[in-house]
């Protein structure tokens, strides 16, 4: 099969394109070539999410392509991704592989929850075969933001007593990749960790000897400005966590084993005793 992956110069998408490499003829699809370094046995092509004629051309005579989410702000992502999804179907692609959020309902306040929703229409209009891999809040982001969010002994986060299934990104490059050497399913799969882990046990796992304190939306957000980050991220942070608070992440499904052959992995780090 000739399988492209969007975002393959990212950790994501370069996983995919590494485990897919030995066994199909796999195009890693950036946006500037000489500064990629491709795994072995990947070819590369330029494609830019925001020219789709550079889309058109790189997805000429692919069968499968794995999409990895653009970011930035709701309005550009919203964009990108219609432009990919209209080339791929413009060059006649057979099965789009699509990353998209556990949390895809445009009812729920987190930002990118409503650019995954708009994904998902536009791939399920476009003719394509789509597989659609909802995956939950990768383990190695959220840890981040949980250090992120220490101030000396607490860890202050806007999400009360929830819970998350966060997933480990390996297991979501494994699903991807098995996604995409199977036939179009033309539904979604549920991508999430092996438990509904609360925040305060996740928090004392990555930040340790930091207690959890739940604090004001707004307060997460102001901590997160003042300490330079910007209004973008600061809000795209902010309404992830109002809804993790609001239990959009807790599911946990049998997706990852079914479709990988391996349960998916313990996030949590061994703390000592």
């Amino acid at each position: 099969m000739r399988i492209a992956v969007t975002g393959a110069s990212g950790r994501l998408g370069g996983q995919v394109a590494a485990f897919l490499a030995p066994e199909h003829e796999v195009v890693a699809l950036v946006r500037r070539p000489a500064a990629y370094d491709p795994p072995p046995g990947v070819t590369v092509a330029a494609a830019d999410y925001a020219d789709p004629e550079s889309l058109r051309a790189a997805l000429t005579g692919v069968d499968t392509l794995v999409f990895v989410s653009s970011d930035g702000h709701a309005a550009t992502v919203m964009l990108h991704h219609a432009n990919v999804v209209r080339a791929a179907a413009d060059a006649r692609v057979g099965h789009v592989v699509a990353l998209s959020g556990l949390d895809a309902d445009a009812g729920s306040p987190f930002c990118y929850a409503v650019t995954n929703g708009h994904t998902e229409e536009l791939l399920a209009a476009a003719g394509c075969g789509y597989s659609l891999a909802r995956a939950s809040v990768f383990a190695e982001f959220f840890a981040a933001l949980v250090r992120g969010a220490r101030h000396g002994d607490e860890v202050r986060l806007p999400a009360g007593d929830a819970r998350v299934s966060l997933v480990a990104r390996a297991d979501v490059g494994r699903a991807l990749a098995a996604l995409a050497v199977r036939p179009p399913s033309n539904t979604h799969h549920d991508l999430t960790g092996p438990a509904a882990l609360p925040v305060a046990d996740v928090v004392a796992a990555f930040a340790p000897g930091a207690r959890y304190a739940d604090v004001p939306a707004s307060a997460y957000q102001a901590a997160l400005l003042d300490g330079g980050e910007t209004s973008w991220w600061a809000h795209a942070y902010t309404t992830m966590l109002e809804s993790i608070r609001l239990g959009r992440w807790a599911a946990v499904t049998g997706d990852v084993a079914a479709l990988t052959g391996r349960p998916p992995a313990e996030v949590l780090p061994v703390t000592p005793p």
